[in-house]
This record gives C-alpha cells, structure tokens and sequence, in this order.
C-alpha cells in the first residue's frame, strides 16, 4: 500500500432546508392559521480516529467532500429532515489544518476521536413559527442558512513507541526486520526505505509483557532539514516518538561525525527533538574484530549514556534493547498515571474546598439575617 502522509481536500456541509409557507385548509374549519414547518439542518463533516489506518491514501484521489441538505419544511406543521453527516475515518496522529486562517482545527490520537470540521446550515423557519398574538396569520419564512465549507490540509504524525532513526544504510530496515513481523525492503544501497515503516515488537519479551510499536524512519541526511535527500518529508514523523533509537553503523570511518549530522539535523528541524529521549544502537558488529569493535564502543559510550551494540545478521543484542525499551515504556506510563491521579485529586480538592467555602458563606449569610 502507498504510505501517504500529506494531502490537502475541501469540505462542504450541507445547507439547511427552507422554511415553509402554509395554512391550514381543511372543510369545516375556518381560518385554520400558519401550520409551514421549519427546514431540516444541513449534514456536518466529522474526522473520526480509526487505529486501522496508517495513511490518508484514500484522500489523495478525492479532494472533495459534500454532505447533504437539509429538507424543507412543509404543510401540517412537518419539519424537514436533517441532512446527513459525512464521516471521514483518518489514521491516528492526523493533524487538522485550516489552510485560509492557517489554525490547527484539533488532532485525533485515539481511536474514535471525533472532531468537526465544517458544521452544517440550520434549517430555516416556517410561518408557524412567526404567529403571534398579534400576527396570527403571518406570510414571511425564512431560506436555511449556508453549511461551512472549508480547505483543509491534512498531516499525519505516525504514533509510535519507538522510532529507528539515523543516516542512510545503518541497518535501521534489517533491525526492524528481525525484531518485529514487518518485512521492509532491505539492500545494501542507501535510500532503500523511502516511507515509515512500523512493526510491532515481542521479542525478548515475556507473555505478560505487552509488545510495543517500532517503526522505521527512512534515513537523514546531512542538510536534510534545508530539504536535501529526502528532506523533512518524514522527520516530523518522530515528534510522535517517545524514545529513539539512533542507529550507528559500526564499519564508518568516522561514528563520531555521523552521529554529530544527525544531532544537527534534529536541532535545525525542532530545538525541541533535540530533548528526546535518544538511545545508540551500534549496529553491524559482526563485522569488526573485538579491538575495534571495543574501541568504537568506548566512542560511543563518550557520546551518549546508553549505548547497545546489536547486530542485526546475527540478531545480538536484540532482545536487549527490546527488554530495555520495554522497561523504558512503562516507566514512562507510571509517571503520566501518577500525574493524572496527582491532577484528578487536586480538582477534587480544589471543588471540595470550593464547596465548603460556599456552603460556610451561606450559613454566615443566614445567620447575619437573623
């Protein structure tokens, strides 16, 4: 399947249905006065999270979304039906953009995550809704107004555990390959991954351990953030990441200097990824003689506290990480747990204290009036 990450469509809600004019007519009752009946409202357009999905594909050959209209009104007071909604199914981590006001509209990173994007027209009023004591036989409806419609970008930021990152053929693709069920293409010429590619990720892993997601970011290269290579198409994809796993191919002659592009390359995107969470896998390890492969090692340990060095051809030091990252994962999961029972307490607290200086108040209130 074609991995899309970027694409631009318009949306167009429905318009509200025209309210009606109508009288009463029937034998035996004279005058019977207004019974028109309002317009039905317009169909709205939803975004709606499916973790399904992994790229906005279907968008890209179809720009344009309507909803329906709203009915009109009619006779005996009816109402005209509401149009119907449109809803739009998008991967986890699609970002929202208002191209004319250029505003974030909102995020869905779970699934069934709902948001609205163009809100259908209210239907319009029928004469009925117009008597009064002194207009009891009223002429005047109103049209439904007009549904939003709106030019929108759509992003996608893959949300992922872990991301394997670094320069072209360090082997990124032959790790996720042997630690996951994902079958990447693997070659030994830089560039063969050209999108994401996510994997879930059990090795090394107990049965009650629960697997994470590892995906494979195509390779960075030096200026890739001026747009050389494949430019920033895929760095904003590792925002989403909680840990990365830059891989370091052992057999360079210079690990220090690839490891320093990369670094930069994170800096001149985002001062913020800078901060990330950052392990180094040295990989290929089977192709160096122990002196080097220590030397290369001590290197490595100078420039980051966590280094593992795995070999994706003999599958060492993969479970390692595995057993690492997973540990990693649910630390993190504690803290945010813990801080949002710190958080949830804290409300509570704070309305309890609210509540009793509200109910001390009034009591004090009664007591002044007696």
């Amino acid at each position: 399947m074609q991995f899309v990450d970027n694409t631009n469509l318009i949306v167009r809600a429905g318009d509200g249905g025209k309210g009606v004019v109508s009288f009463r007519r029937e034998k035996y009752i004279p005058r019977g006065g207004p019974d028109g009946g309002n317009g039905g409202k317009g169909g709205s357009i939803y975004f709606v999270g499916d973790d399904h999905l992994n790229t906005l594909l279907d968008y890209k050959y179809r720009s344009v979304y309507k909803a329906t209209t709203g009915v009109g009104g009619k006779g005996k007071c009816r109402n005209g039906s509401n149009g119907e909604d449109v809803i739009l199914p998008v991967p986890l981590g699609t970002l929202v953009h208002n191209v004319e006001t250029q505003e974030i509209l909102g995020e869905l990173l779970k699934d069934g995550d709902k948001l609205l994007v163009a809100h259908g027209g209210n239907g319009g009023l029928g004469n009925a809704a117009f008597k009064s004591s002194v207009n009891r036989a009223p002429t005047q409806s109103t049209p439904g107004s007009s549904g939003e419609t709106r030019n929108l970008y759509l992003e996608l930021r893959l949300i992922t555990d872990a991301a394997l990152v670094g320069l072209p053929n360090a082997g990124k693709s032959s790790l996720l390959g042997v630690m996951s069920a994902a079958r990447p293409k693997v070659a030994d010429y830089p560039f063969t991954t050209l999108t994401p590619h996510p994997g879930i990720v059990n090795i090394g892993l107990s049965v009650d351990e629960k697997p994470f997601v590892i995906t494979d970011i195509p390779g960075i290269l030096e200026g890739a953030a001026e747009g050389h290579g494949l430019g920033i198409t895929f760095l904003r994809h590792i925002k989403r990441s909680l840990l990365l796993l830059h891989v370091v191919d052992l057999t360079s002659d210079d690990i220090v200097k690839d490891v320093e592009i990369f670094n930069k390359e994170l800096k001149n995107f985002s001062s913020e990824m800078v901060t990330m969470p950052k392990w180094l896998l040295g990989n290929k390890a089977d192709l160096l003689e122990e002196e080097e492969l220590a030397e290369k090692t001590a290197v490595l340990r100078e420039l980051n506290s966590e280094v593992f060095i795995v070999s994706a051809k003999e599958k060492q030091g993969l479970k390692t990480v595995s057993r690492s990252t997973r540990e990693f994962l649910d630390i993190l999961e504690e803290k945010k747990a813990t801080t949002e029972h710190i958080e949830i307490t804290d409300t509570i607290q704070a309305d309890t204290i609210q509540d009793t200086g509200q109910t001390l108040a009034s009591k004090t209130s009664d007591k002044s009036v007696i």
